[in-house]
């Protein structure tokens, strides 16, 4: 049985981060189940690189994320990782306390962020419908994300670290035996100190593998579709426009429009598929605050993002399992800060701490510890 000194559970992009951070300093294999990393929900996301959404952890380790982004290591991609978008938060009259709330939060880190009135917001995007406006905020630093580049740039700089990536080795078996874990797949078996368990909608699954209770981890359907624009009308440089109460959002992508209902219906984990009325709602609400006729939708689908009770990521050791290490609950912004969860993942999981940039952010040990996931939450 070959030994590692960590075997990460998924590749998804929080096990390829954190195998490509742990990489400098160990010998890690990642084991992937199905034929190709990111099948299920990275290899589907519409990630939009965005500082100012999400709980204050997530918003703190997305702002510790950015330089790599900017700047990352070399080697790591032939391509940039960000492009300029920009953010439109838009809103309609019974949503204005919750654009002020956004304007207030997002300004705080934010030093462009803008409020705008309906009409600022139609000189952004022509086809928003005035009168449905009461206003906007803008975020001019949101990007789009190249997912791909990112994803592989972690699998990539993690094989060239001399870590190790096998897939179709979906895992059939996990025992402590002595101070090592017995990793039993369907590639073979192999044995280390340490399980990462990032197997994203199906960390539970695996957790309940290694004798560990239960994070209380729900997978939730995001559906998405690509439509076309209005003939003649020039949105490559528009903003992503989402609804600030989260019904909708739809962006520009490759010459047409990326749209979603911004759905989160909890699921069993699963290769998750389109809902045709999903769709159809977002085609509703997306036509209400826009003048864009959708005729044909050309293509959809559908990805879990996973939560626990109060919404922030779970990273660290298991309380009660020697050498079990969760790295779950991403909850749709593991892409936007992979770069961060992978080092926070392997500073904790080497028993280095909380690295000093992030902590100077505010991340602490505490607010994503499996230790705070009680049963009473679950």
């Amino acid at each position: 049985m070959e030994s590692f000194d960590f075997i990460v559970v998924g590749c998804g992009i929080a096990g390829a981060s954190a195998g490509y951070e742990l990489a400098a300093h160990a010998r890690v294999l990642v084991l992937e189940r199905e034929s190709q990393p990111g099948y299920h929900t990275t290899g589907r996301s519409a990630a939009l690189f965005v500082q100012t959404h999400g709980p204050a952890v997530i918003r703190a380790l997305s702002r510790g994320a950015k330089n790599f982004f900017l700047n990352p290591p070399a080697g790591f991609t032939e391509h940039p990782l960000l492009t300029e978008r920009g953010m439109l938060l838009i809103g309609r009259g019974d949503q204005s306390d919750l654009l002020e709330k956004s304007f207030a939060q997002s300004s705080r880190h934010i030093a462009g962020v803008r409020r705008l009135d309906a009409k600022g917001a139609c000189s952004l995007v022509p086809l928003l419908r005035e009168d449905y406006l009461a206003g906007a905020v803008l975020d001019p630093e949101a990007m789009d994300m190249d997912v791909h580049a990112i994803h592989w740039g972690f699998i990539g700089g993690m094989r060239a670290r001399g870590g190790r990536l096998i897939t179709g080795a979906e895992l059939t078996g996990l025992s402590r035996e002595g101070d090592k874990w017995s990793v039993r797949t369907a590639a073979g078996d192999f044995a280390a100190p340490v399980v990462v368990n990032a197997a994203g909608a199906w960390c539970d699954v695996v957790g309940a593998m290694a004798g560990a209770a239960p994070i209380g981890l729900v997978p939730k359907r995001r559906t998405a579709f690509i439509f076309d624009p209005p003939p003649g009308a020039q949105i490559a440089k528009w903003p992503s426009v989402i609804d600030v109460g989260e019904e909708f959002y739809f962006k520009p992508d490759a010459g047409k429009f990326l749209g979603s209902p911004a759905d989160q219906t909890p699921m069993e984990p699963c290769d998750a598929q389109p809902d045709d009325f999903d769709v159809a709602v977002a085609v509703d609400r997306i036509q209400r605050a826009a003048r864009i006729p959708v005729t044909h939708i050309n293509r959809k689908w559908a990805g879990l993002r996973s939560f626990v009770a109060d919404g922030c990521p779970v990273v660290g050791y298991d309380p009660r399992v020697a050498g079990f290490f969760w790295l779950a609950g991403q909850g749709g912004y593991g892409i936007e800060t992979s770069p961060s969860m992978g080092r926070l993942c392997a500073s904790l999981a080497l028993g280095h701490g909380v690295p000093s940039d992030l902590a100077a952010q505010g991340v602490t040990e505490a607010v994503l510890s499996p230790t705070r996931i009680t049963r009473e939450q679950l």
